[in-house]
């Protein structure tokens, strides 16, 4: 009985630390944790009333012990519904738990027998563990690749524990005399019982925490505003590309877009106005761009374009499209009208991304002070040096 005991408290602790670890993780905001913590909670009282049990009366440690664990059973699999966004069947919990707790009031005061009351208990955690191992995606990705496939795997493990438990004792192949017996089937059996929650509230703590390093990463690489990737995020994308179109010797281009008179649209509609402006040239751009194009708010109402393995030609054409489709009034907002004007360079032999930025800037200057909502390109920055009939040579600057 000691053995069974000590790992009832070990199970124990192991609550409550993923309860303290939960905790830390509750101003994250990261959904589900609520749930689990109040699981993990709720699962260190009825731990200590089953080790309580020939101490306290049974009522105690049979009936509110094991409807405790019913309760835990149940908030953890609400825990991980409300995580992956989906619908908590709480009818079908309530009916579920209400069945389980059932039979363990009748095979107890009724038909007195502890292998029964175990194959109740055990069923209704089966089918909690195969429901949150249903309830996981096949494949996740990114950070949350293992997490997510240490959970799934944890909790079909534990449902085909807890189905195997549950058919042990329903054949009657050993019916222990007590449910602390420190016999091998009981100890195996009992360990699956009491260890479910913490390997699956470790799991759900490696989920929330990979949920956190990843809307971390997102925040850092995003706008706030108009969720467009940041101007650091683009930085990062621009010197990967640069790099591969010097490897292959393709084509890159740059456009800078900058709405026209934006302080304008600020002072005469307010700010709300002009955020929506933002997100709608956000949106615009969307719907314009290749899908191997990058997109950007460098700042202000200033976002970059970045175009790999494209032509003058192409690129040229991308700029165009996008001049006209920002050219008309933002949606929902027909009196704040806007323009764009754009400025297109286009990587040369040699240079770096802060070079051909500062073309690209320079061609922006000049579609501004040329009467905006226009596209300008920026002549190379090396110049094109031909050999005239008579020996002497002509030096032309082109886009």
């Amino acid at each position: 009985m000691l053995i069974t005991v000590s790992l009832l408290l070990v199970t124990t602790a192991l609550s409550v630390v993923m309860l303290l670890v939960l905790t830390s993780l509750a101003g994250s905001k990261v959904a589900g944790i609520q749930d689990w913590g109040m699981a993990n909670g709720i699962a260190v009282i009825a731990l200590l009333l089953f080790a309580a049990r020939g101490v306290v009366p049974d009522l105690i440690s049979i009936e509110v012990a094991n409807a405790l664990l019913l309760l835990t059973a149940s908030l953890m699999y609400a825990g991980f519904r409300r995580y992956l966004d989906l619908p908590i069947a709480w009818r079908l919990l309530a009916a579920g738990s209400l069945a389980a707790f059932a039979g363990v009031v009748v095979f107890h005061y009724v038909h007195d027998s502890l292998a029964l009351r175990v194959v109740a208990m055990s069923a209704y955690h089966a089918a909690i563990c195969f429901g949150i191992y249903a309830s996981l995606p096949t494949v996740a990705d990114g950070r949350l690749r293992y997490p997510n496939a240490f959970t799934r795997t944890t909790a079909f493990l534990l449902g085909l524990g807890h189905a195997g438990r549950g058919a042990f004792y329903a054949l009657d192949a050993y019916a222990p005399a007590a449910l602390l017996d420190p016999i091998l089937a009981n100890l195996i059996f009992f360990a699956i019982g009491t260890l479910a929650l913490p390997a699956l509230s470790l799991g759900a703590v490696m989920l929330a925490n990979a949920r956190v390093l990843t809307d971390t990463a997102y925040a850092a690489e995003h706008d706030y505003l108009t969720g467009a990737p940041s101007r650091r995020a683009f930085h990062d994308i621009a010197e990967r590309e640069l790099a591969r179109a010097r490897r292959h010797g393709s084509g890159l281009g740059l456009l800078l877009v900058d709405a026209d008179h934006f302080k304008r649209i600020n002072d005469t509609h307010g700010h709300g106005v002009g955020d929506e402006v933002l997100r709608d040239i956000v949106r615009r751009i969307q719907g314009v761009v290749r899908k191997v194009d990058y997109y950007a708010r460098l700042g202000g109402e200033e976002f970059g374009v970045l175009l790999p393995d494209a032509s003058f030609e192409t690129a040229r054409s991308v700029a165009e499209r996008l001049r006209a489709a920002l050219d008309r009034p933002a949606q929902g907002k027909p009196g704040a009208a806007y323009t764009v004007s754009i400025g297109l360079a286009m990587l040369e032999k040699g240079e770096d991304f802060a070079g051909l930025m500062g073309r690209a800037d320079a061609a922006l200057y000049a579609a501004k002070a040329g009467g905006r909502n226009r596209v300008e390109c920026a002549p190379r920055a090396t110049p094109d040096i031909r050999p005239r009939s008579g020996g002497a040579k002509v030096i032309r600057l082109r886009p």
